[in-house]
């Protein structure tokens, strides 16, 4: 969606929510008391009754709307700057953008669509071919790193990012010539370089019993082949880098550009929130105009909590 068309649907705050509402009634609504999907709409209340409990649900509420003081307005247009760059825009920019006094709700509000666009992500997992690697994010140092290595304020520390690329092999039948194209992708912060960790975040994020993995050598996968199809490693090189971990690197490389360019630090524990935001506009990269309702749709179907 572009700016005249935003500004064409959403006037005020009553279009947006009468939007917002219209999404919802899509995507049902659920019952938090008793669980029932049947209710009514009390128009005068802008709520929901359940038809078996009575109980009222908010239209803000079971989404990341939820206990917000911002307006309908103010979230619209956060969603549609989100979704109008693929660099994305800093907490402090959107503040300016939109002219509010107070830094914080803007940032826990931008912080919530990053969580729900993380949690769209993982409804879906990866199968066929995937490239795996990992790349070192540069984040700022927490208060232990600062005690540890007696390190300044400001100091720098790495954190580690397991990418995952869902790949396919095609080969020219004229030519012969073997190329590599991609689907979707999936980061996710490591919380150490052992194996385990590596395997369970692997599992949760593909298809196992269809999934051929393609990596470099690291001794951190050699337990990948008890999960998957098949495991297929190779030595770390140039030639690997360029071909068979084609998509993999270009993605870590992106993903790190756009961190550098876009925000000043980026602390580890929300590190993967940032990655929620690449990884969710990469996934979507032909959606185009239709990216900002896929986003207010994860907005309503995404837990606040």
């Amino acid at each position: 969606m572009d700016l005249f068309s935003f500004g064409v649907h959403f006037t005020d705050e009553q279009s947006c929510r009468v939007h917002f509402k219209e999404q919802r009634d899509k995507e049902g609504v659920t019952c938090n008391r008793c669980g029932s999907t049947d209710h009514y709409w009390l128009k005068n209340k802008w709520s929901y009754q359940c038809k078996s409990c009575k109980a009222r649900i908010s239209l803000r509420s079971g989404t990341i709307l939820e206990n917000s003081k911002l307006s309908f307005m103010t979230w619209y247009k956060t969603i549609f700057l989100l979704c109008a760059t693929k660099k994305g825009f800093s907490s402090k920019e959107i503040q300016r953008q939109l002219g509010l006094k107070r830094y914080e709700p803007v940032w826990a509000m931008v912080h919530k669509l990053r969580k729900a666009m993380g949690q769209r992500d993982d409804r879906y997992t990866l199968e066929g071919m995937i490239e795996m690697d990992e790349g070192y994010f540069t984040i700022e140092a927490s208060q232990h790193d600062h005690q540890t290595q007696k390190s300044g304020r400001g100091s720098k520390t790495k954190a580690n990012v397991m990418m995952m690329a869902e790949s396919t092999v095609l080969e020219d039948i004229v030519t012969g010539k073997v190329e590599r194209q991609c689907r979707y992708f999936k980061a996710k912060v490591l919380e150490d370089h052992k194996s385990g960790g590596t395997n369970n975040t692997l599992k949760k994020a593909i298809d196992g019993e269809h999934t051929i993995v393609f990596t470099d050598k690291s001794t951190s996968y050699v337990d990948i082949a008890d999960y998957v199809e098949l495991h297929i490693t190779e030595k770390s090189n140039e030639q690997t880098t360029k071909e068979t971990l084609k998509w993999v690197h270009i993605a870590i490389s992106n993903a790190k550009k756009n961190f550098v360019g876009t925000y000043h630090k980026i602390k580890k524990k929300y590190l993967q929130l940032y990655l929620n935001e690449f990884v969710y506009k990469l996934n979507r990269r032909y959606f185009g105009d239709k990216l900002f309702g896929r986003l207010v749709i994860a907005s309503i179907t995404a837990s606040g909590h």
